[in-house]
Formats: structure tokens, sequence, C-alpha cells
């Protein structure tokens, strides 16, 4: 590989006193653009196919690297990557949180890239580095403080070829394709390049390179069939609402019954747009998150403003709504509302958002930032699925932050879902790219989970997804907006539905049997040369 190297690394028309420092910097290079490139495969744009080459150019800078430089070579790319697609957390509090957040989570690709560049010595070395790479992303998912899943790579596949594969073993096996397929792609040019240059070709070798990129198509091509968008259990017309918002920005909660009064306006003009028959009377209307953040069950003016609006279509509506009880934590609740009866069930967002729905380390974090101050109180969990008979029609409810949370829609689908609702608050992030990064993983569980799913949000951008992922009605950005649409309720399982953690739990044994192999051989390595009376360094050896 060393000669490899050297003349990837070294043009061979570079002058000689260029050579060192272009040794020193066309890995931590490759890395950092490595991970701007997995960046730019992420929605509004569409060029998810850009995940191959980001995948390719990874492996080629890790492949044979020790571990102290993988990890700066993965630290690299986890910042090219994330700096970018988290730069809407600071949209409204400044630089210093969206970079604190992105050079921790950078922390996890930088732990992952490590394990890639150990296992990159075994045969077959894309398949152990892929599942590695999984392995990170389950870390950060999950740890600290609950986890943080936004930019797993299977939520940059929503146009993909790859994406029939959500429905087989949901994002773990989605990402998983996809960096095997990108890796896959530089095993085989490097395997190319070899017989170039030696004119030796094994062939074993390099029909396992070739593999690693045909296997990960040819099963997406493979799963198509899964994806299915035919009405089982018949159909549902359901109206999503986007009131809009009074401004942009964390101030937009300054005039809370101006939002109230928008989505209730809105409402009350489609009703009035069914009586004169423009549009389709839907059976069940869905509000966004944060439609009322005054507590209907405490303020009786924002009570009737509900009670009217409901009445008005007529019809059983979702509305998001920050309920203050006398004591403990606030919690953001759907409400289900019915037109003669009122408020009648709620489910309390499970998955709540740190340092913005609450703010642990309190007084740790405001030596950074005064903005932890406008959390004034901590919102609390819930701890049910939500899941709303909603005129017959059973509705899954995920609340913004939790769509990037595996369990969240699988829970609401296993006790019953035949339709997904994913009611949001964007304004806060502005016109950045967040809506749609949110928007993409919508399609993903939607495909996933085989259901319709509908978003609608606060300001935008709202949507209707069908099951294979495709959207059939959205809104522009802040605008206020009715949608209303007939979408196909389903009730079957898929693959991914049904298996649930343990294809991530497959590939978590791969990554980890490889980190194991990879281990013992380098002890092995180390007391061959001590038995030899080699000097031995710490930390030397095959695993680097």
């Amino acid at each position: 590989m060393s000669a490899t190297v050297t003349a990837l690394d070294t043009p061979p028309s570079a002058p000689s006193g260029l050579r060192p420092l272009l040794r020193r910097i066309v890995r931590p290079g490759a890395a950092a653009l490595a991970g701007v490139l997995l960046f730019l495969s992420f929605p509004p744009r569409p060029l998810w196919w850009l995940a191959l080459p980001a995948f390719a150019l990874l492996g080629w800078s890790l492949y044979g690297r020790r571990l102290r430089p993988a990890f700066g070579l993965g630290y690299l790319t986890g910042l090219g990557f994330l700096l970018p697609l988290l730069s809407w957390t600071g949209e409204e509090v400044g630089p210093l949180p969206w970079i604190a957040l992105a050079a921790i989570e950078a922390v996890f690709v930088a732990l992952a890239c490590m394990g890639m560049a150990a296992v990159s010595r075994l045969p077959a070395w894309p398949v152990w580095s892929a599942a590695v790479w999984i392995a990170g992303e389950a870390a950060r998912a999950r740890v600290p403080f609950g986890g943080f899943p936004w930019g797993k790579i299977a939520f940059g596949q929503a146009d993909s070829v790859f994406l029939p594969l959500a429905a087989v073993g949901g994002t773990p096996l989605l990402g998983f394709a996809v960096a095997l397929c990108g890796l896959g792609l530089y095993e085989t040019v490097r395997r190319v390049i070899d017989f170039r240059r030696t004119g030796a070709l094994p062939r074993g070798p390099m029909a396992a390179a070739l593999l690693t990129v045909l296997v990960p198509v040819t099963a997406g091509l493979a799963a198509l069939p899964l994806v299915d968008d035919a009405a089982e259990d018949g159909t549902a017309t359901v109206a999503a609402i986007q009131g809009n918002v009074p401004r942009l920005g964390l101030d937009f909660n300054s005039q809370r019954r101006a939002v109230l009064d928008n989505h209730a306006r809105r409402t009350e003009e489609l009703a009035a747009e069914v009586k004169a028959g423009k549009v389709a009377q839907p059976d069940f209307v869905l509000w966004p998150e944060n439609s009322s953040d005054l507590d209907p069950y405490r303020n009786a003016d924002a009570r009737l403003v509900i009670d009217e609006a409901v009445k008005a279509i007529g019809v059983p509506t979702v509305v998001g709504a920050v309920v203050t009880p006398d004591t403990g934590k606030l919690r953001n609740t759907l409400i289900e509302w019915d037109p003669d009866r009122g408020p009648v069930n709620t489910y309390d967002k499970r998955h709540v958002q740190p340092f913005g729905e609450y703010i642990p380390m309190r007084s740790v974090v405001r030596l950074f930032s005064s903005d932890v101050d406008r959390v004034r109180r901590d919102f609390g969990p819930g701890d049910k699925v939500g899941v709303f008979d909603l005129a017959g029609t059973k509705v899954g409810l995920v609340t913004c932050f939790e769509a990037a949370f595996d369990d969240a829609a699988r829970d609401t689908v296993t006790h019953g879902a035949q339709l997904i609702s994913v009611p949001s608050n964007n304004a806060t992030f502005g016109r950045s790219e967040m809506t749609y990064q949110q928007l993409a993983m919508s399609r993903v569980r939607a495909v996933e989970h085989g259901r319709s799913v509908v978003v609608p949000v606060t300001s935008g951008v709202s949507a209707v997804i069908m099951p294979d992922g495709k959207i059939v009605q959205r809104t522009e950005m802040f605008t206020p907006d009715a949608l209303v649409a007939k979408v196909p309720l389903r009730s079957s399982l898929t693959p991914a539905t049904r298996l649930g953690t343990w294809p991530e739990i497959a590939l978590l044994l791969i990554a980890a049997g490889g980190v194991g192999v990879v281990s013992v051989q380098g002890v092995r390595g180390r007391r061959e040369r001590a038995a030899a009376g080699e000097p031995v360094a710490p930390g030397t050896g095959d695993a680097g």
C-alpha cells in the first residue's frame, strides 16, 4: 500500500520541496472534504449520491492509519460535516452554542473513524468499517442527554436508490448500505491501482471489493416491492394547518396569542372553503406543535378560541399546546379536541430537546450563554406512546425533534397507527435548512414503516407524504396555508417495523467483532516482537 499512498499523495510533477508539505496536508484535506461532501448530500440539495464519494475519500484517508492520526482525521471529517449541517442551531443564539454542539458531536465521528482505521487491516474491511460507522451513529443517538441523532446518513437519502432498505432494516441498515458502497468504491479503485502498478490482480479480493459496491445497490433495488402506497384500510381526508407566526426567531412566542389566532383563523377559513365546496371536508385536522402556547386548560380565552375554530370545521382536531401545571415541569402536549366534547385526549412529547426545551447543567451553561435563561422553566418528558383515534383513523404522534429517534415513530406503528403525524415548530430557526432536513426524516420514516406521514408546521414547510416517501402537497415557508389531501391508511408492518432494533444490534455486533479481532491481533503482534527481543512502544502493533 505504501507505493500507492505515495503515488496518490505526491503528484509526479510536484517539486521535491513541496512533497513533505503535500504529504502533511493531503489526508487532512481529504478527510475534511469528505465531511463537506456528506453535508452537501443532505437536503435541500438533491445530491444524495455525494455521500458515496464522501465515504470513498474517507476510506482512503483512514486506510491503514494508526489510531491517533485516525482520530484527528475523523475529527476533521466530523467538523466538515456537522459544522455546516447544524448551522441552524446558532440562528438566534449566536455561533458559540452551534460550534460547541458540532465540536462535541464530531468527537463521535472521530471515535468511529478510529475504529474504521483499525479494521481497515482486515479482509473485506469495508464491511467492518461501515458497521463501525453505524456504531458511532448509534452512540451519538443515545448520549449525552438522551442523544442527538441529527445527521444520521440515512436522513440524507430520501431520494436515493438505497431508500427502500429503510423498509428492511430501518435507518441503521440504510446508512450501512450507503457507507459500505462508498467505502467499496475506494477499495475497488485501490485494487485497480495495485493491478496497474504490479500487473497482479488477486481475484478474491477484487471480487470482494466489487461486491461491496454492487450488493448495496442491488439490495436497494430488490427491496423496492416493500415500498407500497396502496390503501389497505381505505383512505382518510386529512387537513394540516399552517397558521404562520408573527415574527421569526426565539421571540415569536412573545406574541403567543397571535400564533394561536393565526391557526384558529386559518382553520375557520378552511371551514368556509369546505362549506363553499372549494375543498373536501376533512375527516380530521392537524395543527402544529406550539400552535397554542397559551395553556387552554388554564386560559379560558385560549380555550374559547380553539373551541370555536374546531366547532367551525366540525371534526376532531389535534392542537399543539404548552401545558403549565401548578407544580413540576412544563409539558409539550398534543391535545385531541372534539368539536362537541372539547379536549378528550393528550400526548406529551417524550424526547424533549436538551438546551432547547430543558437546560441540563444550567449554571454551567449560563457561563457561556445567557440565552439559557430564555427557558425559565424546563419541559419534562411524557411516558406514553401517542396514538389518537380520530374519526376512526388511528393517528400516531411524533412531535418535531422526536422524528430523529428511531423508536418514536416505530412505537406508534406497533401500537396500531395507520398514519403518522409529525407536528413541528421550526419558526425559531428562521429560513435555515433545518426544516428541509427534518422533512427528509419524515420521508424516510414513511418508507421505513409504510405509512403516510403528515407534517403540520407553524411556519413551514408543512407537507403530506405518501408511504413511498413522495411529497404530494407542501407549503411555502412563513405563509399561512392549509393542506387537504386524501391519504392511504395502512396496517401491515414492514420488516423494519417488526425487527425494531435488531438490525442495529447486528451491525453493532459486526463492528465489535471487527474491533475485537484487530485488538487480539495487536496484542499477539506485540508479544511476538517482545519475545523476539524487538522494542515495542506502548500503543503500537497491528491495530495502530
